[in-house]
C-alpha cells in the first residue's frame, strides 16, 4: 500500500506540515518529535518520491563516505566495515541514501566523485591530507571526520581516545605484575596506533616501568602476518628470554602474535600474557579469546550521520574533536606472572 505524508502524520499524532519538515529537512522540529515521525514512516515503511523531495528542498538526500586506507582489506576492514555498518543503518533511518568511495592515496578522485554525485553532505573516515581538505572546504559542502583528525579545528572530529587506550592495556598488565613487556606497535604515522604506543609507554613511564628497546617491535602494517612475522622476530632475537607480557597496538596484530605464540609451544596466559586494542569480532573468537581495549565503533558511525544531517540542515551544532571513551575488556589471554 502507498501512504501520503497524512498517513504518516495521523500514525505519528502530528500535523501534516510537520511530517513535511521532517521529510524535507527545512525547518525546526523537536528531537522528539521527529523521532515520532521517523518511528511512523519506519513502521509504515513510506518512501517519498526523492525527485520530489529534491525539488522541495533542494537537496539530494544523498551523503559520501570516503574511506581513505593505503592498504587491503578497506570495506571488510574490522575496524572500518563496523563504522560503515552503523553510517549505512543510521543513514537508513534518516532518509539518506549512501555512496560509498574508497582513495589509497589521500587524492582528490573521490571528492570529485561525491560532488559530481550532489550529496548533501560528507563523511571522511580515516587520514586525509591538508589539500584534500581545503578542496572539500572550497565547495562549501558540510562535513565530518571519522578516526581521523585535521588542523582546522572547525572540523568535526569523531575519534576515539587512543592515548587512554594504551593507559588502560598498561595498567592491566601491571596489575598482574608483569614487568618484562614488549610492544608490538603498528605503523607509527597512523594516528590511533602511534597514540596507543604513547599512551602505553607514558603509563608504564609513570609506574617506573621501563620498556626495553630490544622488546619494542614496529610494524609496516597493522595485520595479522605482521604480528606474527613481529612476534617470530622477537623469539629469535630474546633467546628465550622473553618478556612475560605483550602490548599490541591493535588486535590483528596481537592475533598473529598469538599464533606465533602458540607455534612456540607456549601457554597463553601461563607463559606468556598478551592485550590488544580496538574489541574486534574476531577478539572474541581465539584461543583463549583475547583480552582488549574497547573502541566504540559503531557509535562513531552513528554519530556521525546525526551530526552530519545537523550540518546539513545547520542547525546549532559546535564543531569540536569528540573523543570517545576506551574501556578494558578482560577475557583468558592475560593472567599473573607465573615465571
Amino acid at each position: 500500500m502507498n501512504y501520503t505524508i497524512i498517513d504518516i502524520a495521523v500514525r505519528a499524532g502530528v500535523s501534516k506540515s510537520t511530517v513535511s519538515r521532517v521529510v524535507s529537512g527545512n525547518g525546526y522540529t523537536s528531537p522528539k518529535t521527529r523521532e515520532k515521525v521517523l518511528n511512523a514512516i519506519r513502521e509504515l515503511q513510506y518512501k517519498p518520491n526523492a525527485v520530489a523531495r529534491a525539488m522541495v528542498s533542494q537537496r539530494t538526500f544523498n551523503i559520501g563516505v570516503i574511506i581513505y586506507r593505503k592498504d587491503f582489506p578497506i570495506v571488510s576492514h574490522p575496524i572500518y566495515g563496523k563504522i560503515l555498518d552503523a553510517i549505512l543503518a543510521a543513514a537508513e533511518s534518516l532518509g539518506f541514501s549512501v555512496f560509498v568511495s574508497t582513495d589509497k592515496e589521500m587524492s582528490l578522485r573521490s571528492a570529485d566523485y561525491m560532488l559530481e554525485k550532489r550529496v548533501d553532505g560528507l563523511v571522511l573516515i580515516s587520514r586525509l591530507s591538508q589539500e584534500a581538505i581545503g578542496y572539500i572546504d572550497s565547495f562549501n559542502v558540510p562535513y565530518l571526520m571519522v578516526n581521523g583528525t585535521a588542523e582546522n579545528e572547525r572540523v568535526i572530529q569523531l575519534v576515539n581516545d587512543d592515548l587512554k587506550s594504551g593507559m588502560l592495556a598498561a595498567d592491566h598488565l601491571y596489575e598482574w605484575g608483569h614487568r618484562r613487556i614488549a610492544v608490538l606497535a603498528g605503523p607509527q604515522n597512523h594516528r590511533s596506533h602511534h597514540l596507543r604506543y604513547e599512551g602505553f609507554c607514558q603509563r608504564m613511564k609513570e609506574l617506573g616501568v621501563v620498556i626495553q628497546s630490544e622488546y619494542g617491535y614496529f610494524a609496516s602494517t597493522s595485520m595479522f602476518e605482521d604480528g606474527l612475522a613481529s612476534f617470530r622476530s622477537m623469539w629469535e632475537r630474546s633467546h628465550n628470554d622473553y618478556p612475560t607480557a605483550i602490548f599490541a597496538t591493535n588486535d590483528m596484530l596481537a592475533l598473529g602474535a598469538i599464533a606465533g605464540i602458540q607455534e612456540k609451544g607456549l601457554r597463553i596466559p601461563h607463559d606468556i600474557s598478551i592485550i590488544g586494542s580496538d574489541n574486534i569480532d574476531f577478539a572474541g573468537f581465539s584461543t583463549p579469546p583475547l583480552t582488549t581495549v574497547h573502541t566504540d565503533k559503531e557509535r562513531m558511525g552513528q554519530d556521525a550521520v546525526y551530526m552530519l544531517d545537523r550540518l546539513i540542515q545547520r542547525l546549532e551544532l559546535s564543531p569540536s574533536r569528540i573523543e570517545y571513551e576506551p574501556r578494558l575488556i578482560v577475557r583468558g589471554t592475560t593472567g599473573p606472572v607465573l615465571q
